[in-house]
C-alpha cells in the first residue's frame, strides 16, 4: 500500500515487495468482458433490453422452466453471450495476445507524456493493485490513465460533462474502464457523491482547475480531498499547463510536508510540460468532518 513512509524508506534501486498481487489474466479477462457487456447494456433503451431478453428466452425454450433461479441465471448468461457475439469480443487467447503488450506500454509514464521525475510517476513503484486514487480536474487526466493501467481504483471529479465524457471515452478505448468512475460535480460545493468517500492512498489535483475556482471553493475542495485521504496518504498537485504553477496551491496545505522531487533531466520531455508539480504528505491524523460552506456558497 502506498504511504509516505514507504516512499521515504524505499531505495530507488530496490523496489518493495508487493503486499497484494495483481489479478490473474483470467480474472482480468472476465472483468474486461463484464465491463464491455455492462457498457453495451447501458447504451440500450429499455425496449431494446426487453427485446434482447426475449431473444434469450426463445433460445432457452427447450430448457427447464420450473427452476426459477436456474432459469434466471441461464437467461443472464444467454444475454451476455448474445452481447459478446454482437460486439465480436475476442477470445481469451486473442485478448491475451493483445492486452499484454498494450498493458506493458500503458504502465510506462512516457506512454502518457509523463516524466519519471513527475510526482505521479515517482509513486508507481509503491502503489498496490486495489489502492484508491482520487483525480480532481480534467488537466490531471493523464494521471488517471497511468494509475488505471497499474490497477488502482480510480475516481475522478470534473466540473463539466464534456471533460468527463472525454476521459471516459479514452478509458474505454484503452480498455482501462474496469475500476474507473467519473463524477460531474460543483467542485468545492457542499455535496459530493456518497461513493467519493475514500480513504484514498493518492489524490491528484490539477492546479489549473483549482486556481480557476473562487478562493472559498478552492479551500473547500482541498479540504474535502484531504479529509478523504488515508493516513500517510499522498497528494500530488500537478499541472500540464505552463501558466499554472502547482506551487500556487500550497497555501491549502499549510500543515502538509513537501516531499522533494528531482529536477527533470535536460531535454527529457517528449511533448508538452508533462505533469510537473509537487508531492505532499499530510499529518497522520485528520479531521473526518465534512466541510461546511457559508450560506449561498453551495
Amino acid at each position: 500500500m502506498l504511504t509516505a513512509t514507504r516512499l521515504d524508506a524505499t531505495p530507488a534501486a530496490a523496489p518493495p515487495r508487493r503486499v497484494r498481487s495483481l489479478p490473474s489474466l483470467q480474472q482480468q479477462y472476465q472483468a474486461y468482458l463484464m465491463q464491455r457487456i455492462e457498457d453495451y447494456k447501458d447504451s440500450l433503451t429499455r425496449g431494446e433490453l426487453m427485446r434482447l431478453g426475449d431473444e434469450a428466452a426463445r433460445d432457452l425454450q427447450g430448457g427447464t422452466s420450473g427452476q426459477l433461479v436456474l432459469t434466471e441465471i441461464l437467461m443472464q448468461e444467454t444475454v451476455d453471450q448474445q452481447i459478446i457475439s454482437r460486439l465480436k469480443l475476442p477470445s481469451f487467447r486473442k485478448w491475451r495476445a493483445k492486452i499484454l503488450p498494450l498493458r506493458e506500454a500503458q504502465r510506462l509514464p512516457s506512454h502518457w507524456g509523463v516524466l519519471p521525475t513527475d510526482p505521479v510517476a515517482m509513486v508507481l513503484q509503491l502503489i498496490e493493485p486495489g489502492d484508491r486514487a482520487l483525480i480532481i480536474g480534467a488537466g490531471a487526466d493523464r494521471a488517471a490513465y497511468l494509475l488505471a493501467a497499474h490497477d488502482l481504483d480510480i475516481q475522478c471529479l470534473f466540473g463539466d460533462t464534456s471533460s468527463a465524457t472525454r476521459v471516459e471515452g479514452i478509458m474505454a478505448s484503452e480498455s482501462l474502464t474496469g475500476k474507473f468512475e467519473a463524477f460531474v460535480v460543483a467542485l468545492g460545493g457542499q455535496w459530493l457523491p456518497p461513493a467519493v468517500s475514500g480513504p484514498y492512498q493518492l489524490v491528484v489535483v490539477d492546479a489549473a482547475t483549482l486556481q480557476n475556482l473562487p478562493p472559498e471553493r478552492q479551500r473547500a475542495i482541498a479540504l474535502q480531498a484531504q479529509q478523504r485521504t488515508a493516513p500517510e496518504g499522498l497528494h500530488a498537485v500537478v499541472s500540464s499547463d505552463e501558466v499554472s504553477a502547482p506551487e500556487g496551491c500550497l497555501h491549502h496545505y499549510q500543515d502538509w510536508q513537501r516531499i522533494p522531487t528531482p529536477p527533470p533531466p535536460p531535454g527529457g520531455r517528449t511533448s508538452g510540460p508533462g505533469l510537473r508539480g509537487v508531492l505532499l504528505s499530510g499529518p497522520p491524523i485528520r479531521s473526518t468532518g465534512l466541510v461546511q460552506l457559508p450560506p449561498g456558497q453551495a
